[in-house]
């Protein structure tokens, strides 16, 4: 598996490191749910390095859930950004 994993949160948000940083130290739901979405998005990426075998129905399901988190630390983003 390469260092590099897709589809981090640093890197899809690359203009709000600094933002992101923060909420992690101040939100504790942004955290738990940024957290959330690093597992998911190992997990995934592991998968579809061949070095963690799955089913397609539960990559699918993986999937849609990590989607999921990044819509809500997206709305958590785009609100603090507002705040700002």
């Amino acid at each position: 598996m390469s260092q590099h994993t897709p589809n981090e949160l640093t890197e899809i948000f690359k203009r709000d490191r600094d933002l992101l940083t923060r909420l992690k130290r101040e939100d504790a739901h942004y955290a738990r749910l940024a957290e959330e979405y690093h597992a998911l998005n190992r997990e995934v990426h592991r998968i579809e390095a061949e070095t963690e075998a799955a089913s397609d129905a539960r990559v699918e399901a993986l999937k849609k859930q990590r989607l999921a988190l990044l819509d809500t630390i997206t709305a958590i983003v785009k609100a603090a950004r507002a705040e700002a």
